[in-house]
């Protein structure tokens, strides 16, 4: 069984826990900020690196570096270079690698980034969200419309590539509205784009709000209709969907995103980071400790704040490839499906519910790729069921001829 694909390269993600306000749809692993001591942080980020790169198998240096939150802009540039630093003196560094750090456009974190150039930072990713300064203030956002453009201008200006998100499927918005905002957006767009259609997790400020019943989402009907306008103004802007959420013209894909997706292995460190490691030929989960505080001291005390780490069998292993890799336009290949799962792409054609989203045009398969179709992706979660429960009929075949 593969653990990882190498080709995917191999990523370390740093998780910065701090904001400045914590959004109402947030569910991640996020803190308010405080002051902090930026050389106990420096040091700890390193032991962890440190200790992973003794777990992890392959030797492949580094192809990507994702700062992510939390808000790393609020980190000190200085701190920021010295984790890059440590990461290329522990763990190797490829000379092309990407290197993104996630940013908020308020005009204090304006005047920040060319410091993070550099201090290394070769792109830069804005959390923009919208370019309406009423949804601004609806999604807990503490930047401005005004600041939002100011931002994306100022990032061009200091860096060769830059990304954006923006949310949509707000309450109430319209496709008018929506494709009004999108091409405002995309006319600062230096290639790269995120979308994602409004989610409400739970645990979230938004989602008790849906559950006391003073905030209600579009329903799935109209979430598809703006998922297709959506598509449609991308393509037309020459930035079609490389993955379900992301958009890009051509050589601007986000290359440690793409190392998730095509099942590559990645290094987590920093507080509630997950990681996927390869060890002695398996896939290994790792997820360190998510209260800041509690994970510098384990790290102090053991040389990492690793909370949970586990061995993933071969079920797992093959769900988790159809979730990450049939978000990609590119679909799976051949060789990568058959090394995790076991099986080869010409033996899945044989299962039933395959034959069915063929023919729905949910799906295309050859022996040389599987990849869900644009209609595919609209309802994407189904048809990595459908494929998971082809997977099972698989096995049991097997299972049955043996007997």
């Amino acid at each position: 069984m593969l653990a990882a694909d190498p080709a995917a390269g191999l990523g370390l993600y740093v998780h910065w826990p701090y904001c400045a306000r914590i959004c109402p749809y947030c569910d991640f692993n996020v803190r308010r900020a405080v002051p902090v001591d930026t050389g106990q942080w420096r040091a700890a980020f390193r032991a962890e690196m440190r200790h992973l790169h003794m777990l992890h198998s392959d030797a492949q240096a580094l192809t990507s570096i994702y700062f992510g939150g939390g808000t790393p802009s609020l980190m000190a540039p200085a701190l920021v270079g010295g984790v890059i630093e440590d990461a290329a003196t522990v763990l190797g560094l490829a000379a092309d690698a990407e290197i993104t750090l996630e940013a908020n456009p308020t005009s204090s974190e304006i005047e920040t980034f060319a410091a993070y150039r550099d201090a290394g930072v070769n792109r830069l990713s804005l959390g923009i969200q919208s370019l309406d300064d009423d949804a601004l203030r609806f999604l807990g956002r503490d930047h401005s419309a005004d600041e939002a453009r100011r931002g994306l201008a100022r990032a061009a200006e200091v860096f060769q590539r830059t990304t954006f998100d923006l949310i949509y499927g707000r309450p109430d918005q319209t496709a008018g509205q929506w494709e009004k905002e999108l091409c405002a957006a995309l006319a600062l767009s230096a290639g790269h784009v995120s979308l994602y259609q409004l989610t409400i997790e739970a645990g979230t400020a938004f989602d008790a709000a849906q559950r006391r019943g003073t905030l209600a989402v579009p329903d799935d009907d109209r979430l598809a209709d703006l998922y297709d306008l959506t598509q449609a103004i991308m393509e037309d802007a020459g930035l079609p969907a490389y993955e379900i959420s992301n958009h890009a013209a051509t050589g601007e894909r986000g290359r440690h995103n793409l190392t998730y997706w095509r099942y590559g292995a990645y290094l987590g460190i920093g507080p509630g980071a997950h990681g996927r490691l390869t060890i002695d030929g398996h896939r290994v989960t790792t997820e360190t400790i998510r209260e800041p505080a509690a994970w510098l001291s384990a790290v102090a005390a053991h040389g990492h704040g690793i909370a949970e780490q586990s061995v993933l069998d071969a079920a797992a292993c093959s769900d988790e490839l159809l979730v990450t890799s049939l978000r990609l336009v590119e679909g799976l290949p051949a060789a990568r499906f058959e090394a995790v799962t076991g099986y080869t792409l010409t033996s899945l054609k044989a299962a039933p519910r395959i034959a069915t989203l063929i023919d729905e045009q949910l799906i295309e398969l050859d022996d040389d790729r599987l990849a869900a179709t644009a209609t595919g992706r609209r309802v994407l979660n189904a048809v990595i069921g459908e494929v998971a429960e082809s997977l099972s009929w698989l096995a049991d075949r097997r299972t049955a001829a043996r007997d």
